[in-house]
């Protein structure tokens, strides 16, 4: 405006000027010597170069006037354009903020749900009874079984009550399969035990007894085998299952403690109290936490911040996000915590393809039961439907329990790519 006022003055002095130039050159009139001398001094060039000089520098003058006035109000229009801008960031800002407290909360106890699967007890208990050498789920005990073989191939059916021999040799086949040892092993390793210590036994008797020949062990070995066979293929699903589960565990502990991190730094930033771990779990640390650090206080955090910068009736937003450059930061880490919202995804998808894969094997293992005619084909069917009815239960029941919709809607909120400087 002081640019402006300048040039007005300045014209204004060329206006005066000129006409003073236009009066100085002028002639001064003559006292007439004929009729006919004011005649020839009617008009003046003089005056009609003064007159356009002026009308000139009014349309100059105009000009500028309209220049200004459209430099104000363009000026005024970028003002205004800044204070949208400005509510514009801190809007994205509020709102990405506290949908992120909800999907802290909301992801914690996702993971902690899965962290807490291994399968449901109905599948638990199936799978532990096919794992019993006691168990007759398949028409079969192969303790019983283990007996009934040495009896018919190792003694030939030549078992007497007289004969102590052999008495000996059955009394104590039992005793290995009821040894205490046994049964402090986990997975499907005792079937797999038994028969290798049973084994293991008549090498040793044979060697003292000549009735006991190699050909009778190795008759003996490949009628234990088909149950062998059977018992390994399960054994060989269980470990694989157990293996995944603990590999899948393990990335949710490690995905838990980035969460942790990240919540530390967002609770910082927002003047929160941070969680205090302690001798306590993490889960059980965040869960104390969220009774604080929730939504509802995060909405009053921006309440109270917005009252703080009114002036009048009008929040001053460029000062509230010049003083408080923290929120900035925190809105644009939030990429990081949907990124781990993809993880738990990621983790609870293979949770299920590592189920899938579970009942595959067992279904395989109880079809090597079929094929070595361990038990009959309706036993087996009906097995392996029951395997797959429960394993569907415990998919439904974890998929209910996690709701992984949730978890998705919430994180949809949140505007993670407007990143804000």
């Amino acid at each position: 405006m002081h640019f402006n006022s300048m040039r007005y003055l300045t014209l204004l002095l060329i206006c005066l000027a000129g006409t003073q130039i236009a009066l100085a050159q002028e002639p001064k009139p003559q006292q007439p010597t004929d009729p006919n001398a004011e005649l020839k001094n009617v008009v003046m060039p003089q005056v009609r170069t003064q007159d356009t000089t002026i009308r000139r520098i009014m349309e100059e003058l105009q000009k500028i006037q309209a220049s200004d006035q459209s430099n104000s109000s363009a000026i005024q229009g970028l003002l205004q354009g800044r204070e949208i801008d400005n509510i514009t960031k801190y809007q994205l800002i509020r709102n990405n903020i506290v949908y992120a407290s909800e999907t802290y909360y909301l992801l914690n106890k996702k993971i902690i749900d899965l962290k807490s699967r291994t399968t449901t007890n109905n599948l638990d208990v199936f799978i532990t009874s096919l794992n019993n050498p006691e168990s007759k789920e398949l028409g079969f005990s192969l303790s019983d079984r283990i007996v009934e073989l040495v009896e018919k191939v190792v003694l030939k059916g030549k078992k007497d009550k007289n004969d102590d021999k052999s008495n000996k040799i059955v009394e104590s086949t039992k005793s290995i399969i009821a040894s205490p040892i046994f049964q402090s092993f986990t997975s499907l390793t005792p079937p797999l035990a038994i028969a290798n210590s049973v084994m293991n036994f008549l090498h040793s008797v044979s060697i003292n007894n000549k009735e006991i020949n190699q050909q009778t062990l190795k008759d003996f070995e490949k009628e234990l085998n088909k149950y062998v066979v059977y018992y390994t293929a399960l054994n060989d699903a269980n470990n694989k299952f157990e293996y995944g589960l603990n590999f899948n565990k393990d990335q949710l502990n490690l995905l838990h403690d980035n969460l942790y991190d990240h919540i530390m730094f967002t609770a910082s930033a927002l003047k929160f109290n941070l969680p205090q771990r302690g001798n306590k779990s993490l889960g059980e640390t965040l869960n104390d936490f969220f009774f604080d650090f929730k939504k509802e206080k995060v909405v009053l955090f921006f309440d109270d911040l917005e009252n703080k910068y009114t002036k009048g009736k009008k929040v001053d937003y460029e000062a509230l996000l010049r003083e408080n450059p923290n929120l900035k930061e925190v809105n644009n880490q939030l990429e990081d915590l949907v990124m781990q919202t993809k993880r738990f995804e990621n983790l609870y998808n293979e949770y299920f393809t590592l189920l899938d894969s579970y009942y595959g094997k067992v279904a395989s293992a109880l079809k090597i039961a079929q094929d070595n005619g361990l038990a009959d084909k309706s036993t087996i069917d009906a097995k392996q439907s029951e395997f797959r009815n429960l394993k569907d239960e415990a998919v439904k029941e974890i998929q209910a329990s996690i709701n992984i919709k949730e978890l998705y809607n919430n994180t949809d909120k949140i505007k993670y790519r407007y990143r804000i400087f």
